[in-house]
């Protein structure tokens, strides 16, 4: 009687577990759970946008829409200007009003984790793009290959200055994703092969990238380059080196039309290009792929690439059309 008593009570918490694992999210790997499937033009999509006075993110808002509105899918787009409060409450209010996928562009991984599990537990699926959440599920994350890219700027500016050229980096938002991972990338390969004489955050912010610029010429006026971990950090950059007089390699990360724009004018030597178009297609893809219970990748890295000025226009050509 005492077996049969141990094996009922773990054939109970069995089921009580198994109850627990189940968030209603699964895309069909996982068999214990399916997806009701939709259509495109059955789906309302959310979609939070850290900030649009990026350039880079409008890009990325506009290709988001266009992709599903092509498909017959309503769309809602929040600017959360930056402010991780805001998109927060963006994101709840999305929630409420029910839509059936979020597409959030995180302000700040951590603190974006909140409404992540808000959605989870209304069984409304997630899919981040260019930054990821630290915490809840997130079905997929579209995303280049930060880390990788930041290597590429890193063996770029070697290649350009030579080893232990003296380097400034400057830094995106503190616990943003996209901070950590080009920091990473970058500084795996310049804390070794460059002198980096400081790393100093302007928030991905074009107008402090110019002040923070102004402060590192002062008290660094013989730096040979600056990584600017995106491109409003650049042109800012490009704006102090330019007012300064001076002769600086400056490499940005992002793509963004204005940054390709200095780099034909010869004020930018080049940026780690981001696939804006592939990226905005593919992580409306993800909702949609979800909604028909195929599997979907957890992580989607796009590819980056060197643009300089033997290149820009031909990307500027793949990603804007123009």
């Amino acid at each position: 009687m005492k077996v049969v008593a141990i094996a009922s009570i773990a054939v109970m918490a069995g089921s009580i577990l198994g109850g627990c694992g189940s968030t209603g999210l699964s895309n069909g790997s996982d068999s214990s759970s399916k997806v009701e499937k939709k259509a495109p033009k059955d789906l309302k999509i959310g979609v939070s946008v850290s900030t649009l006075t990026n350039p880079a993110f409008v890009n990325l808002k506009n290709v988001i829409s266009d992709s599903a509105k092509k498909q017959g899918s309503k769309v809602i787009v929040d600017d959360a200007n930056n402010d991780t409060s805001k998109q927060n409450n963006d994101v709840e209010d999305l929630i409420t009003q029910k839509v059936d996928a979020l597409i959030i562009n995180p302000c700040d991984s951590s603190a974006i984790s909140a409404v992540v599990k808000k959605a989870n537990e209304a069984n409304i699926p997630v899919v981040c793009v260019d930054r990821s959440a630290d915490s809840g599920k997130v079905v997929s994350t579209v995303a280049s290959d930060n880390v990788a890219g930041g290597k590429m700027a890193a063996n770029w500016l070697i290649e350009q200055l030579g080893k232990k050229a003296k380097i400034a980096e400057i830094q995106g938002i503190p616990g943003a994703s996209a901070t950590r991972e080009r920091g990473k990338g970058f500084d795996s390969i310049g804390d070794q092969k460059l002198n980096i004489v400081t790393k100093q955050t302007a928030q991905f912010d074009r107008a402090k990238a110019l002040t923070v610029t102004e402060n590192i010429l002062q008290a660094h006026g013989d730096i040979k380059g600056i990584f600017a971990q995106n491109d409003e950090e650049a042109v800012g950059a490009a704006r102090a080196v330019k007012s300064a007089n001076k002769k600086i390699t400056i490499i940005g990360f992002d793509g963004a039309l204005a940054c390709l724009n200095l780099i034909q004018k010869g004020q930018v030597t080049a940026t780690v290009g981001q696939q804006w178009n592939k990226i905005g297609q593919e992580s409306v893809q993800m909702v949609y792929d979800f909604y028909q219970g195929k599997k979907v990748p957890k992580n989607d890295k796009v590819a980056v690439k060197i643009v300089t000025k033997k290149n820009v226009t031909s990307f500027k050509k793949q990603v804007y059309n123009k």
